[in-house]
């Protein structure tokens, strides 16, 4: 029922272009897709492919779209040989990692004296914790990212679900055939998150996200997709992370990252009220 609430309201009304990194964003070009044909991981998701059952309450999944090869698939470290466990449903890492007594949108918004401060104590977390390793801009760490108790309840779960495969290693295809994978892709990576917070019920490719939600930035969350690539931005009490399996510090390394990049040629898109 929380949920429902966090996705019926609109926290804030219009949106402030100077809080939102790369608010002036270009389209994506209309490039053509072809099915994906990757070999060694059965059950690949391309159009067609009937959407997974999730638990009642999560949102159905946009129209399956086939997704050309990722053109930045060599800078996200791709392994051959993946020796990782295998992660959990994206539900049940955020019933057990999401922040204990998180808040409704309906009591932020209540309580906004309050979340200002928490806001602030979180963004002084975030800094502190955003110091990069070397060889890329991952966060350093166990690679995760501290989850504000001041935010709403959906994006303290897509940080939960982010952080529980932000050290996966990437496989073109991981995280298709199931949400359980022991690789992710940089959309089977940012289907992972979104199915935390209840955003998305079956894994996407980049060019179905292109079409998630609503168009433009968000003020928690924002995704900006095309046909090969996708990757996610996420507030977290006041700082944008961003969440991409391009600028990481290896093949292990966390998909979290501080720095901005350039947001051209990619579709934003965000969550009705997010």
């Amino acid at each position: 029922m929380v949920l429902a609430v966090v996705l019926a309201l609109t926290l804030g009304g219009a949106h402030h272009a100077a809080a939102h990194p790369g608010r002036t964003a270009g389209t994506a070009g209309s490039a053509q897709t072809t099915a994906r044909t990757e070999s060694g991981r059965a059950g690949s998701a391309g159009a067609g492919t009937p959407a997974k059952t999730l638990p009642a309450g999560e949102v159905a999944s946009t129209k399956p779209v086939a997704e050309v090869r990722d053109p930045e698939e060599a800078k996200s470290f791709p392994v051959t040989s993946v020796h990782h466990s295998a992660a959990a449903r994206p539900s049940r890492v955020a019933e057990e990692f999401v922040a204990p007594g998180a808040q409704s949108n309906a009591e932020v918004r209540a309580e906004l004296g309050h979340m200002h401060a928490l806001e602030r104590t979180a963004r002084s977390q975030a800094t502190a914790t955003a110091a990069t390793v070397p060889g890329g801009d991952s966060v350093g760490g166990d690679g995760q990212i501290p989850i504000p108790a001041g935010i709403p309840e959906v994006v303290q779960r897509v940080i939960a679900g982010a952080n529980a495969i932000t050290d996966f290693p990437y496989v073109y295809g991981g995280g298709h055939a199931s949400f359980v994978d022991d690789a992710y892709d940089c959309s089977g990576s940012v289907s992972y998150a979104l199915a935390a917070g209840g955003l998305l019920s079956a894994p996407e490719t980049s060019g179905s996200l292109e079409s998630w939600g609503a168009p433009g930035p968000g003020q928690w969350i924002t995704i900006y997709a095309n046909a090969g690539h996708v990757y996610m931005y996420v507030n977290v009490g006041g700082r944008w992370m961003r969440f991409d399996t391009v600028g990481r510090s290896g093949p292990y390394a966390s998909r979290w990252q501080p720095e901005i990049r350039s947001n051209a040629g990619f579709v934003a898109r965000h969550w009705p009220g997010l």
